[in-house]
């Protein structure tokens, strides 16, 4: 439970403190599908039009910043990665195993080839044609 909470705050942290306002470039891929913020960002939004504090510092909503992350698919069940795939797009998700840890995915692949709506584009990229661009493997 600790790691996807852990990984929420960071997110948080990074989002409100205006570290990704003022470094629109930057690349970071969160463990654990980003843990429980990715479907919880709705209430990010509503904090940022209800009160006047959260929106200092941030031009744009927090669910602007979070389409700049990319997530591992480290989710566990195939309607969960494919929340997160159809929410921040095939081209944000990386293949995640948490190997050698014991609660990491054990048939990272066959979770991924659950989601049935998948092009084959799509599954080329989130295989691992979207850590090569990431990391400028090409």
């Amino acid at each position: 439970v600790g790691h996807p909470i852990e990984a929420s705050i960071a997110i948080s942290y990074l989002i409100f403190d205006g570290v990704m306002e003022r470094h629109p470039g930057l690349k970071i891929c969160v463990s654990h599908g980003g843990g429980y913020l990715p479907s919880y960002a709705g209430r990010m939004d509503h904090a940022y039009h209800a009160r006047e504090d959260v929106r200092e510092g941030l031009p744009n909503p927090p669910t602007h910043y979070l389409k700049q992350f990319y997530f591992d698919s480290i989710v566990f069940e195939p309607d969960q990665l494919e929340f997160l795939i159809n929410k921040y797009g095939a081209d944000h998700i990386l293949l995640g195993t948490d190997y050698p840890y014991d609660m990491g995915e054990t048939d990272p692949i066959g979770l991924l080839q659950k989601v049935t709506n998948l092009s084959e584009e799509e599954l080329t990229k989130v295989r691992g044609g979207n850590a090569i661009e990431l990391l400028n493997l090409k």
